[in-house]
Parts: structure tokens; C-alpha cells; sequence
């Protein structure tokens, strides 16, 4: 039997996730979700504002005779990362999401499910709609394009921010508490160009590396996934030693805060090296498997012919950039000493491209402590400076430093064991999350971060886990009443 997940319980919170997932709303492209959020405010005859920066608020009174209690700011991003599968014919500006119940997962089809952030957006659209829950005054905050640098927050509008505590909804682990997160900061190293003629009896080759998990490149960087770009500079590199190649172009991975999941170049080689360069990849992509075993089983390396090329890097530009590309700086730097299973540093080699006139690579440093997240910086900048690029940081943003003696986390600790005879597990999360940026703006926010279990974030793997939304929106409101009648002394 076919299971909508408009009938999911709990039913109100899933419809508002349906009908988002129905509306377009990659980074960038949020006019809609937003007029969708105006309308809804409108509807219900709420107070909405939408500040400069895309970011709406809305607010609801508290229930009568809660007055006095502490305002709460309930807050998620409206954006999501539009990931999709090679060869998929879909427009995320245009086209809704194909969205299907599988046994314990909600999924889409060959695309990111966006239930990071849209279940978060639902729930508290949820908690606005709804006349049977005890609350004190409740500000609605929704935030833009977070995925791509958080400027909705950078840019938000400090009297939004106007409350005592914060729940920000867009965690991934049910059960889990998040009290800090890391901070960040995006690096682009740019190249110009050095080109020569191609020989023109040379044939012209793409090379493409797909199939790989890709993933959240905070969340997953620990788990040693395959980065694409790098599989492809290994093998470019033996290539050009071995069958002459001359690298033409290439086009690696999409967003700064995703593992790259695809890449490909496109070479051009002399006629009689083909066979050699078949076999090379053959044995290559033999060798790829090999090392993930277990951990990338859909790796692919492939090869297609293309139209010739008229230029191709010159032989200096092309050794410089296949050495820089392999020894670049990857993954996981540290561990945070306290917590020797969170990450605290990390780098992401995320996208490789060319244009008319540049190779460009793009980073995302991440560090939970910001004199580390600076040393990463000038490590990069001096490996990239080194090899002949010039550097640009930009879109910094700040950690969330834990409080772990926050009456919030002990209340809500007490909350959950309540609610249901567990104790929650108290982490921090090598992400980027909007707290950090929010509490700078509002020293005095008290602040927790959770949410449903979703599994792959930022990749068409994407999936929420049906039996973690129950419990986190019980969790959320039994929350929201606990601070209302300040059950556990918040």
C-alpha cells in the first residue's frame, strides 16, 4: 500500500513539510517559500515582518494567562541544498520535489530531500497553527539562504531577535542535544589560466568520476568518504605520465558545504595512447573500489569521447596544478580533546573549475575554535601562495562557544527524560549552524540546538527517519510548555 506523508503522524507537522517540499526553494531562490510563510501568517492573522535581508518573522501572542513567561524564538532556515543525481532532469528554481515514503524514510527521488531545514520549518509552523498547546510569547524565525553562507543571518535584523531563549530546529540526530558548533569560513585559490594549442591529431577524452555518497561536509567529514575531485587529480595525474594527457578543462563538485560527489576533465591525448588510457582507467577504477571498500560502493570512473579541443593547460601550468591538486589539504585536522569523537578542524576541497580565464578551487575551512579556524587559513593560503595562486577569504562565520551549564540545557535535559525515561546526549556538531552568528547578535539568548534524524544530508541520498518526527515534536512542545509554566525552572 502507497503511504503519503501527508498522512503521517503528526499529521499538521507533515502536511506543512509536504507542501514545502512542493515549493522550490534552493539557496537563492526562496521568494517562494517565503511568500508561502507571509501567506501563512496572513492566514491566521499573525504579526509578520520580513526584514532587508530575506529573513521573516512571525509572532503569536502567548496563551492567555502566560503572559509573563519567557519569549521564545523558534528558528530554522527556510533554504535547502539542491543536490541532485548525473543525469537527472531537474530544475530546483522550477520543479517540486518527488517525495515518497520507503518503510522508516521519507526520501525524494534522485535529489536532496531538503528535510534539512524544511522539517524544521514545518514543525514550527505547526506549533503557530496550533490552539491545544500552553506557550508563552512565540517569535518565528526564518532565516535565508543559510546554506550558502548564512546571509540571512549575517544581515538579520537584531529586533527579531528580541527574546530569552532560542530553539533552533535544524539538528540531525533525534535524541541528541547540541550546545556549540563550529565555525566557518569559504576560500577560493585562483589560478589564471596558462594555455597552449592542442596538437590537432590528438582525440579529446572526458574523464568522470561519479557514484560516490558525497555528504555533508561537516557532519560526514569524519567519515573518510571518497572526495572527488582528489580521485580525479590521482588519476589525471597518472594519465599524463603514462598516456601523454593534456588536461583541457574540468568541473568538480558543485556546493562548498558538500563531500563532492562527481567530477570530470576533459583531456586530450594522442590517438595511439587510447588503449593505454582505457586500461589505465580500468585498472584505476579497480584500485578506487579497492580502498573504499565498504565505504563507496557505486564509485565509478568512466570515459567518453568529446569534440577536440582547440587549447590545453601548457605543460608547467598542468604539472603545477595536477601536484598542487593531489597534495592539497583535505579532511579532518583534529579531534576536540575534551570530546575525542567530534571533530573540531576541518577542510573540504569542494569545487575545481575552469572558465575562459581561471582554475579556481574552493574550500570550506571549519574549526570549533577560532584561533585554529585562523591557523587553517594561513595554512591553506601559504600551501595555495606556494603553488602560485591567489587567495580570497570571505564569509566568515562564528562558532557557538558550549555552555554546559545553561538552565535551558538542564531544563530541557529534564525534559526529555521525562517525556521519555531516556537521557539525551549532550553534543556539539562540526557544523556550521546559525546559533553562533544569532548569539553574537544577542549575547543573552539562552540557546539548544536539535531536531529529527535525517541520514545524508546535502546529497540525493538524503532521508528522515518517519518514528524520529513523532518524538521530536513531542519533545518540542512538551519543551515549550515547560518553559511556559516553568515547570523545570528555566
Amino acid at each position: 500500500m502507497k503511504i503519503f506523508i501527508e498522512t503521517l503522524q503528526p499529521q499538521p507537522l507533515w502536511q506543512y513539510f509536504y507542501a514545502i517540499t512542493q515549493l522550490p526553494h534552493p539557496s537563492g531562490y526562496t521568494d517562494k517559500i517565503r511568500q508561502f510563510l507571509q501567506d501563512f501568517a496572513a492566514s491566521l492573522a499573525l504579526e509578520y515582518k520580513t526584514d532587508s535581508a530575506g529573513n521573516v518573522l512571525i509572532c503569536k501572542p502567548a496563551s492567555v494567562g502566560l503572559e509573563q513567561a519567557k519569549t521564545i524564538i523558534l528558528q530554522a532556515h527556510m533554504d535547502m541544498v539542491p543536490q541532485k543525481n548525473s543525469g537527472v532532469a531537474h530544475n530546483f528554481e522550477t520543479d517540486a520535489l518527488q517525495v515518497f515514503v520507503a518503510g522508516n524514510w521519507v526520501k525524494a527521488t534522485d535529489t536532496t530531500l531538503g528535510a534539512d531545514n524544511g522539517l524544521g520549518v514545518a514543525a514550527i509552523l505547526a506549533v503557530l497553527a496550533s490552539n491545544d498547546i500552553k506557550h508563552g510569547p512565540l517569535r518565528a524565525l526564518f532565516t535565508n539562504d543559510e546554506e550558502t553562507g548564512m546571509h540571512g543571518a549575517f544581515g538579520l535584523d537584531k529586533a527579531f531577535l528580541q527574546g530569552d531563549i532560542l530553539l533552533n530546529l535544524d539538528s540531525e540526530d533525534e535524541g541528541e542535544l547540541f550546545v556549540g558548533c563550529a565555525g566557518g569560513i569559504d576560500a577560493d585559490f585562483v589560478f589564471p589560466l596558462e594555455m597552449v594549442t592542442a596538437n590537432p591529431d590528438d582525440m579529446a577524452i572526458v574523464i568522470a568520476v561519479s557514484g560516490l555518497q558525497g555528504g555533508h561536509s561537516g557532519i560526514d567529514i569524519h567519515l573518510e568518504r571518497a572526495n572527488a575531485n582528489k580521485l580525479l587529480f590521482r588519476f589525471l595525474k597518472m594519465a599524463a605520465t603514462s598516456c601523454d594527457a593534456r588536461l583541457a578543462s574540468v568541473l568538480g563538485g558543485s556546493l562548498r558545504n558538500a563531500i563532492p560527489r562527481e567530477a570530470s576533465a576533459v583531456i586530450s591525448i594522442p590517438v595511439n595512447k587510447r588503449d593505454g588510457l582505457i586500461r589505465l582507467l580500468e585498472e584505476t577504477s579497480v584500485l578506487f573500489s579497492k580502498e573504499y571498500y565498504g565505504i563507496e560502493t557505486e564509485l565509478r570512473l568512466d570515459q567518453k569521447p568529446h569534440d577536440k579541443v582547440k587549447w590545453v593547460f601548457s605543460n608547467a601550468f598542468q604539472e603545477k596544478i595536477i601536484h598542487t591538486v593531489c597534495a592539497a589539504p583535505n579532511g579532518v585536522f583534529n579531534h576536540i580533546p575534551e570530546m575525542p569523537t567530534v571533530v573540531e578542524s576541518s577542510s573540504n576541497l569542494a569545487v575545481i573549475l575552469t572558465d575562459e580565464r581561471r582554475l579556481v578551487i574552493k574550500y570550506l575551512l571549519r574549526s570549533s575554535v577560532e584561533s585554529k579556524k585562523q591557523a587553517l587559513c594561513a595554512m591553506h593560503d601559504s600551501f595555495f601562495t606556494l603553488a602560485g595562486a591567489s587567495a580570497v577569504f570571505f564569509g566568515d562565520y562564528p562558532g557557538w562557544q558550549a555552555n554546559f551549564e545553561s538552565p535551558l540545557l538542564a531544563a530541557m535535559r529534564a525534559v526529555y527524560k521525562d517525556k521519555f525515561g531516556l537521557e539525551p546526549t549532550v553534543k556539539l556538531i562540526h557544523a556550521g549552524l546559525e546559533c553562533g552568528i544569532l548569539g553574537a547578535l544577542n549575547p543573552q539568548l539562552d540557546m539548544l540546538s536539535f531536531g529529527p534524524t535525517i541520514r545524508f544530508p546535502h546529497s540525493p541520498d538524503e532521508k528522515l527517519a518517519v518514528d524520529s518526527v513523532q518524538r521530536f515534536w513531542d519533545f518540542l512542545i512538551a519543551g515549550i510548555e515547560s518553559v511556559a509554566t516553568n515547570k523545570n525552572a528555566v
